[in-house]
């Protein structure tokens, strides 16, 4: 049996009575609600390959290039990264704040260079869509579009792993 949590959405698709009430005297309607909530995960967390411990793959879109923020689907997101952050963490990131983190470029095996500060950040954005801002990597990498990038939240420090896998053969120019 696995004891591992993680993190999902829980509807209330029905109010109570008063929550019901409460919305008819202010004069609106009730609303869905979600709240983040942690459950025993029943299926075995996604195995780690350290030869190749790229969980995120995808290639890089112009928008991605351009605003400095690379869009993480929800599935990629919780799956791969909020599985392994605290609550209290996951919480201030779907309410729309920047969280700052690390992170670690091994596009260069030998010596992963370090990257923090104001543009390094991990955000929530509308639709269920999630942002890592990465201006320096797109910088310093000379990242394109079309480029082909993998990345990983290392579970034992919250820090996240990037890598340039293949550089595109036609890239566009960003203006």
């Amino acid at each position: 049996m696995y004891t591992t949590m993680k993190k999902t959405f829980f509807y209330e698709f029905f109010p109570t009575k008063a929550v019901e009430e409460a919305a008819k005297a202010r004069g609106v309607p009730y609303r869905v609600t979600r709240t983040l909530i942690q459950i025993r995960d029943i299926t075995p967390p996604p195995k780690f390959d350290p030869n190749n411990p790229w969980m995120i793959r995808k290639s890089v879109s112009t928008g991605e290039v351009m605003n400095g923020k690379l869009m993480l689907t929800h599935q990629a997101t919780f799956e791969y990264i909020f599985r392994y952050w605290s609550m209290e963490i996951c919480k201030h990131v779907i309410a729309g704040h920047k969280s700052y983190v690390i992170i670690l470029d091994y596009t260069d095996d030998d010596n992963p260079k370090r990257l923090q500060g104001e543009s390094v950040f991990f955000e929530g954005g509308g639709n269920d869509t999630y942002f890592l801002g990465w201006m320096d990597l797109v910088r310093s990498r000379d990242v394109c579009p079309g480029d082909e990038i993998g990345l990983f939240c290392d579970k034992s420090t919250g820090m996240f792993g990037f890598k340039l896998l293949h550089k595109s053969a036609n890239p566009v120019q960003v203006d």
